[in-house]
């Protein structure tokens, strides 16, 4: 055709064609991600307890040898989305009690959070569903009590990771230090307990931010400022002379710890979480009655299903980060992340519904 007519702008009437072509959007287009989002306020909660606002996720599985035999261990890890403190613990199985009863032990040690964020596992929904019921048999009065102390709980929608990449960055890390100290070789549960815990001491030696190479600027904050007062759990306690009366003087002593640990991180720390490292456009956001393809990533392109957005959740700032697609009769939330939106279905097409084909 080309050797034959010269056709007048014929890559843009192409580009235009391809934009409004329900099948080569199918095949091409790709998830339009919304701008990054500023900082939740659970990132922000400042002059809080550690651990007042925690994500949590498991991991695994890892073997551990009990005498002949070989067995399955997961790791589950809770992190302070403030002050960036890491708890690390094993789960015998993913089931709900084995999830509760971490969260018991969790709350023993570390004290009792205010809102847990994790994703849709069937653990976290059933641990959620049982403490609910639980609060629900308390008599009227030990409800009024308690209601103060009541744990929320957030779930981030299904196949959305980047939710929360603030743990799954710090599984990475775990797994590194673990791969590194034990490999894949099985061993003993106690050994892989006492592994847990010393990686759980090195991440929350981790400084937050930059560290200077001058020996004269301030010591770094790290999380074990708070959870120990002192930078690194393996040093030894600070000698105070006789004269010194320590019980009078204590509670100024951990409070000028927890003064320094957040005037440094705000002055310090703070203002580098607020860099979009991607995601900086701001595309149109997603309506509904929208026709859109569900990204699967164990299927291929052409197996991926579609259906239509019947309703959107709006984030603080206004934009639409997560929808509601029905697909044959049922409804799936998913992040915007995985949807690919297609052109409007025109009303002089063919009668078969092409909303319900997969």
């Amino acid at each position: 055709m080309r050797r034959t007519f010269w056709i007048l702008r014929g890559r843009e009437a192409i580009r235009r064609f391809q934009h409004s072509c329900t099948d080569c959007r199918r095949w091409k287009s790709r998830p339009v991600v919304p701008k990054m989002a500023d900082l939740p306020a659970a990132r922000q909660r400042l002059c809080k307890p550690v651990f007042y606002s925690t994500g949590t996720d498991c991991f695994g599985p890892f073997q551990v040898k009990l005498g002949r035999r070989l067995e399955k261990r997961w790791g589950i890890i809770f992190k302070c989305l403030t002050t960036r403190a890491v708890h690390l613990d094993i789960l015998n199985n993913l089931s709900t009690d084995s999830f509760l009863m971490a969260f018991r032990r969790f709350i023993a040690r570390r004290g009792t959070p205010s809102e847990i964020f994790s994703d849709q596992g069937t653990n976290f929904r059933g641990g959620e569903g049982e403490l609910h019921e639980a609060f629900k048999d308390l008599s009227p009065d030990l409800q009024a009590q308690l209601a103060g102390q009541k744990v929320s709980f957030h779930f981030n929608p299904p196949a959305s990771p980047h939710f929360g990449g603030v743990w799954e960055r710090e599984i990475r890390s775990v797994k590194t230090a673990l791969y590194t100290t034990v490999g894949a070789q099985p061993v003993a549960e106690e050994v892989l307990r006492t592994v847990f815990i010393e990686v759980e001491g090195i991440l929350n030696s981790k400084p937050l931010g930059y560290v200077s190479s001058d020996v004269t600027d301030l010591d770094p904050v790290t999380p074990n400022l708070l959870l120990m007062g002192r930078l690194d759990g393996s040093l030894p306690q600070v000698v105070y002379p006789e004269s010194e009366i320590l019980c009078k003087r204590q509670w100024r002593h951990s409070q000028v710890l927890s003064d320094h640990f957040w005037s440094s991180y705000i002055r310090h720390y703070l203002p580098s979480l607020q860099v979009r490292q991607k995601w900086h456009t701001s595309p149109a956001d997603l309506k509904e009655n929208v026709v859109v393809m569900l990204v699967d990533p164990q299927l291929p392109r052409a197996l991926w299903p579609i259906g239509r957005v019947i309703k959107v959740h709006t984030s603080a700032d206004g934009h639409v980060r997560s929808a509601e697609v029905e697909i044959k009769g049922k409804t799936y939330t998913r992040p915007v992340a995985r949807l690919v939106a297609l052109p409007a279905i025109p009303d002089s097409g063919p009668t078969t519904d092409p909303v319900q084909k997969v």
